[in-house]
């Protein structure tokens, strides 16, 4: 019978229980808000050629769809699928083909491809990485989205952290 067999092996029901706990703790997704668009065909062809490991940080479970995470606590999150930066007086950067529009913020900053439809975002701590590492180990990924556009003024001496 069914119904008896926890009642007749309870030892072993208790050892899965621990274990399936054990396994659980490590990869506790990380709670990150979707995007509008995460749903887009063009963020799956980026997000399955993410980097494992970013800035020396290891990937880790995100629980929306089109979202990544580095580190634990997170030093860098992605969201694909943002909306795309209109005309703005932020500095732009090109990093290995890819333009980035960058916000400062406090604690983090705020990166976000130009040109790209849809828009993918990272923020990061710029303590504990530095975005020139974040936007280049990232390029590849961010390049699989075609661009249509690019920045017209493209900052080739600003000082991102």
């Amino acid at each position: 019978m069914v119904t008896n067999f926890p009642l007749r092996r309870p030892a072993a029901a208790a050892a899965l229980c621990a274990a399936a706990a054990l396994l659980t703790a490590c990869s506790v997704p990380l709670d990150v808000e979707s995007a509008e668009n995460a749903n887009d065909p063009r963020c799956a062809d980026m997000m399955v050629v993410l980097p494992d490991e970013l800035a020396g940080h290891s990937q880790r479970p995100t629980n929306s769809q089109a979202t990544s995470a580095w580190g634990d606590p997170s030093h860098v999150v992605l969201r694909c699928g943002v909306p795309i930066p209109g005309p703005t007086t932020d500095p732009c950067v090109s990093v290995n083909g890819v333009d980035w529009v960058a916000r400062e913020g406090d604690p983090a900053w705020t990166l976000t491809t130009y040109g790209r439809e849809p828009a993918t975002e990272v923020l990061f701590d710029p303590t504990a990485v530095a975005s020139s590492t974040v936007l280049a180990e990232l390029a590849a990924a961010a390049g699989r989205i075609p661009a249509d556009r690019e920045c017209t003024s493209v900052d080739q001496d600003l000082e991102l952290p």
